[in-house]
């Protein structure tokens, strides 16, 4: 045999769902998950897996079956996609924001034999997949079953979950991730952010996101707690903080002032936080400065996404209580990334280009979707459709998202620097700048501002801007608007072209008045 003949031996790589099961050898009596009162052993959460693995197969499911969840977090939750990782089956992760249309696009795309569902969303789903809703239908489907490992031959580059994934505008897409990419996800964590095995993480965002799926199957394979929680709970998070160290605690805009508020009642003392937050752009300074500071964690400087995790630009962090004036950011280890031009070259230091990517880490394609697989995956590479530019120090500095480009008068505008400087304004508390269509430059920025105290008025923000910014990337026009009025997807994703919409239109009518 020559090393190129063993190179798909299923001993290559391991699996997700047998290092769990190592996992439960080696810590038996820690706890494996949380949530609220209900706390399961390693050895008890394990058992529960293999008796649900098991009544999987009775109902005729094999390697490969796609299994949907549409759920908020709960135990029951992770114990589906545990037993998907034991079973060889594939955790589809339904987005429970989305509508019924919209989930009806998504269980069509992935075809699951079986669907899991809370009884909240029962009226969101198909009655010609067969179901089974969480709680006492669940726990009948696991009465009598035998707790013994499955006899499953589970490879390395089987998927093991699907993601769902789209732009502001385009239907979703299933990203499918191999016990490969995520076993190299949670190594990578530990080796960039300093995360230990004991350090555990608390699922308060929905596990239909890679922010709490990843985390989640990292801790359980390194025997450490997961503490599960139905959403966005200030105190729950507080209490699971006081309980067990945590490696990644999640973080997002719009919520850090809330749970800072209740960190400043409670004042409680806390266990080890390893880091903190994520995508430092998209946070005014000060929330990163003050949450960093109660937390005494370092904020991540992050950038990624479910197609890659936490790669290629999460290398470093903001030191708690600091006040950044920089976000540059740090490549990744375990990652190759180059930046190129329109042309597919690679671009000089100090030049914007578009980040392309080849890691471990990396999904392994659009599911049923070959042509936006190979738009994704071209010349050697994967290419993320995100804009950054390198310095000389090597550090890479996001520019934006290269469909959301302005090009005006021949010059390329990225909203999101102005937005960033928009949001760490005194008196705003949300920005969006968008592209309108102009007579005379062809585009020109447009920004959307949400005022965080009353009285703020276009001259303001603009006063905001002069001196920081080049005059050409300075907005148009200015939109004062309630927070209500920035409408998201089912992702979470802004819905840009909705507010393109409406910045045309209200040029078009103010041409049309003075014609």
């Amino acid at each position: 045999m020559t090393p190129r003949d063993g190179l798909n031996h299923p001993a290559i790589g391991g699996t997700v769902g047998g290092m769990f099961r190592d996992a439960a050898i080696g810590s038996p009596d820690e706890v494996a998950v949380r949530d609220g009162s209900v706390s399961l052993t390693y050895r008890d959460f394990n058992a529960r897996v293999n008796k649900l693995t098991a009544a999987l197969h009775d109902r005729g499911l094999s390697k490969g079956d796609r299994v949907a969840l549409l759920s908020e977090n709960c135990i029951d939750y992770v114990t589906v996609l545990m037993a998907c990782a034991k079973g060889g089956f594939v955790a589809a992760c339904l987005n429970w924001r989305q509508t019924r249309r919209e989930l009806d696009g998504s269980i069509a795309l992935t075809e699951p034999a079986l669907l899991f569902v809370s009884s909240d969303f029962l009226d969101r789903c198909p009655e010609e997949v067969p179901q089974v809703v969480m709680g006492e239908p669940f726990e009948q489907l696991l009465a009598g079953r035998d707790d013994a490992e499955p006899e499953v031959e589970v490879e390395s580059e089987d998927g093991l979950i699907i993601l769902y994934t789209s732009g502001t505008t385009g239907t979703s897409k299933g990203a499918l991730i191999s016990h490969r990419a995520m076993i190299a996800r949670g190594l990578l964590m530990r080796a960039d952010w300093s995360i230990r095995r004991s350090d555990g993480f608390i699922a308060w965002s929905p596990l239909f996101h890679m922010a709490s799926a990843d985390p989640t199957f990292a801790t359980l394979t390194q025997g450490a707690t997961v503490s599960v929680l139905a959403g966005f709970d200030p105190a729950g998070i507080v209490e699971a903080l006081t309980c067990h160290d945590v490696g990644w605690m999640v973080l997002m805009p719009g919520m850090i002032e809330r749970l800072a508020e209740e960190l400043e009642q409670r004042n409680a003392p806390l266990r080890r936080v390893a880091a903190a937050g994520c995508m430092a752009n998209l946070v005014p300074t000060e929330q990163i400065s003050r949450i960093s500071r109660l937390l005494n964690a370092p904020f991540l400087n992050s950038f990624g996404s479910s197609e890659t995790g936490i790669a290629p630009a999460s290398g470093n962090w903001i030191a708690p209580g600091e006040d950044p004036g920089d976000l540059g950011k740090r490549q990744n280890s375990s990652c190759e990334i180059k930046l190129v031009g329109e042309d597919g070259m690679p671009v000089s230091d100090g030049a914007v280009g578009e980040i392309c990517l080849k890691s471990p880490l990396l999904f392994s394609g659009y599911l049923n979707d070959p042509e936006a697989t190979a738009k994704a995956f071209r010349d050697s590479w994967y290419h993320m459709g995100d804009a950054f530019y390198r310095d000389t120090s090597g550090r890479l500095h996001f520019a934006d998202r290269k469909k959301y480009l302005i090009k005006s008068g021949g010059e390329n505008i990225y909203p999101a620097e102005i937005e960033l400087l928009l949001r760490n304004t005194p008196g705003i508390s949300d920005a969006v700048v968008v592209k309108r269509i102009d007579d005379r430059w062809g585009e020109v920025p447009v920004a959307f501002v949400v005022a965080e105290t009353p009285g703020l008025s276009r001259d303001d923000v603009l006063d905001a801007l002069k001196g920081k910014i080049a005059r050409y990337k300075l907005p148009k026009d200015i939109h004062l608007i309630g927070p209500e009025e920035i409408e998201r997807n089912p992702t979470g994703k802004i819905r840009r072209d909705l507010l393109e919409k409406r910045a045309q239109q209200t040029a078009d009518a103010e041409k049309d008045a003075t014609t």
